[in-house]
């Protein structure tokens, strides 16, 4: 009776391995898998809020995004959008969403384009937004050979923890921090983006002069983020 009970716990280990890394082996290999943080605070005017989901949507409606896109091994990114404003305020508005050729491409710029405002106040926590980011990729379902969190606004940390502490944590989880400041009413956010902000394998950030520029910086950032796994870190030019 013991060797028979020996046996069955040999089999019901085997089988529950089995099922982990069948599970594992369930999950869509992917060349990135990325989170777009939208700033939405107070700073951030309906215009300028639509001035930004103009040019994420642009931006994946580019062929040159999708080409990308397609140069990777996989040829395959997973993205999911989160807005976000104060320390404990932020929200998934967009789900994870699997981007590997024009059809899936176009249905997520389709989705931005009718995905609404959710915040609107509550301070400036780039901390906030990156701690919620890190959180997202255990949820994803997919398996990246790297993992992103892009970070857009208008405005230096002024709400949660210090924004160098969230980006070394996302670091150490090998998770690598970029970002696009957009400099309206910071001209020297770039350089508080530069030392505070990005961080991790390959980060680097590509400044918008104003919300009007944006959808050209936000197209250059996700060319460079998709198509290129080496620290740079981009100027604008």
């Amino acid at each position: 009776m013991a060797t028979r009970a020996a046996v069955r716990w040999v089999v019901a280990i085997a089988v529950a391995a089995l099922a982990s890394t069948t599970a594992a082996l369930a999950q869509t290999s992917v060349d990135l898998e990325l989170v777009l943080a939208v700033d939405v605070s107070g700073s951030v005017n309906q215009t300028r809020f639509e001035l930004q989901k103009d040019g994420y949507a642009a931006a994946f409606r580019n062929p040159r995004v999708l080409g990308a896109i397609r140069s990777g091994p996989a040829q395959a990114i997973a993205v999911t959008m989160v807005q976000w404003t104060g320390p404990d305020l932020q929200i998934q508005v967009i789900p994870w969403t699997l981007i590997r050729d024009r059809r899936s491409a176009e249905a997520f710029a389709g989705t931005i384009d009718s995905t609404p405002r959710q915040l609107f106040s509550g301070g400036t926590s780039i901390s906030g937004a990156i701690d919620y980011s890190l959180t997202l990729f255990a949820e994803s379902g997919y398996h990246g050979s790297r993992r992103v969190i892009d970070v857009s606004g208008d405005g230096s940390n002024n709400r949660g923890r210090p924004a160098h502490l969230a980006r070394d944590a996302a670091a150490r989880a090998g998770v690598g921090v970029n970002g696009l400041p957009i400099l309206t009413l910071e001209p020297n956010l770039d350089r508080y983006y530069y030392d505070n902000v990005i961080g991790g394998p390959g980060a680097f950030m590509v400044p918008a002069e104003n919300y009007e520029t944006f959808a050209a910086a936000i197209l250059k950032k996700l060319i460079t983020e998709i198509a290129s796994s080496e620290r740079r870190v981009a100027n604008g030019e």
